[in-house]
């Protein structure tokens, strides 16, 4: 090839991907993506988050406890308890300490965790039946005369409040219901069929009950007043947020996230105690098989079939046998009824036919004793023999 043809080759692929890069640049139309990744391990972990912000933004303390440990520390006044996680472990004694807390000034709030039973008169949530409220199924309530309700809205929870001509509207879960059958609240919020938010005073200060706070958790904050109501029950105090009182145990956590490393751990141990175990005397040395006679290992083998099959199997076996060996000798014995088959076995064996029923009746299910058990498999093989 010439330098000639050379450079002409060159400067055609040279134009060919200019005029590809102008084509390309020319159609191509840029664009923005957004990848959501989800929510980050701290949102994760803290389904409140979002809660938390929220207050701190509007000038708000915010703390976040994990236990009831840290009530000793907190000052009552202006100051906001919230009890938003299980507390299914609560004692008598946690419950004094916050009642007598929240009659120091402090501001309790906490979610009804248990329904109403009526047989025990409880419903088991200590907090909850100490402050004499009580949580029912909306489903269980009588049903509203529809011509005298007409709300626009029957899923929000409405709470309306002094000087305010429109209630702020809060996305409570319906299902629940809040009683108060002694009238102590001072104020509460409805929807259009049940009671899902009551405040009452208790001392120098308040009590309020929730039928739930998922209106609070990171997905449905901004929904309606969800955010509002949070801040208007936390107003001008320091907030302590207490959830997630149940923490994983060591093993929990351990079975969580190394569970082959467990298994090799409880491996080696097995492993070690199998090592150094104690024998009880020298171990017996397996007799030569030179020596074994037919005797053993029919008396082997016997004892095999007992420890395996069981006594019943094993009668029922020579039962059978003394039964082939009798239709062999006598045609028809099989269309025989039995106490005619056991008048044919008397005259073949020479033996009475009480020993017969004896040996052929069938036997309880329960175990027998040892003496028992070599009588009838001596009258059974006396049979066998005999035919």
């Amino acid at each position: 090839m010439s330098r000639r043809t050379g450079l002409l080759i060159g400067v055609g692929v040279a134009a060919l991907t200019g005029a590809l890069a102008i084509y390309l640049y020319l159609k191509a139309v840029p664009y923005q993506e957004v990848i959501e990744h989800g929510p980050s391990p701290e949102a994760q972990a803290n389904p409140y988050l979002a809660a938390e912000h929220f207050l701190r933004k509007h000038g708000i303390n915010v703390e976040h406890a994990n236990s009831l440990d840290v009530l000793p520390t907190l000052e009552p006044h202006q100051r906001s308890l919230l009890l938003l996680g299980e507390r299914s472990n609560m004692t008598p004694r946690d419950v004094d300490q916050l009642m007598n807390w929240t009659r120091a000034g402090g501001r309790l709030l906490f979610v009804a965790e248990a329904l109403w039973d009526d047989s025990t008169g409880s419903s088991g949530d200590l907090l909850l039946d100490r402050v004499r409220l009580r949580q029912l199924l909306s489903k269980d309530l009588k049903e509203p005369d529809p011509e005298l309700i007409k709300d626009p809205y029957p899923k929000l929870t409405k709470l309306y409040l002094e000087d305010e001509e429109a209630p702020a509207y809060l996305g409570f879960d319906t299902d629940f219901h809040l009683e108060d059958p002694l009238n102590l609240v001072q104020a509460w919020a409805n929807s259009a069929q049940a009671t899902h938010l009551m405040q009452l005073n208790h001392g120098l200060g308040t009590i309020t009950v929730l039928t739930d706070a998922e209106l609070w958790k990171s997905d449905q904050i901004d929904q309606y007043d969800n955010a509002w109501l949070l801040w208007y029950l936390s107003a001008d105090t320091d907030v302590t947020l207490l959830f997630n009182t149940d923490h994983d145990n060591l093993l929990t956590l351990l079975l969580r996230y190394f569970p082959q490393a467990l298994v090799a751990l409880l491996a080696l141990v097995a492993l070690w105690f199998w090592r150094s175990a104690v024998r009880h005397g020298p171990l017996q040395q397996p007799a030569p098989k030179a020596r074994r006679q037919l005797q053993e290992h029919l008396q082997a083998s016997a004892a095999f079939h007992l420890r395996h099959n069981g006594q019943q199997q094993l009668l029922q076996t020579l039962q059978q046998d003394v039964l082939r060996r009798a239709r062999q000798l006598h045609p028809g014995f099989e269309q025989l009824v039995v106490a005619d088959q056991w008048q044919v076995l008397a005259r073949l064996t020479r033996q009475p036919t009480r020993t017969i029923s004896q040996a052929l009746s069938p036997r309880p299910k329960q175990r027998l004793s040892s003496a028992e058990f070599c009588r009838q498999v001596t009258l059974l093989q006396t049979l066998r023999n005999a035919l």
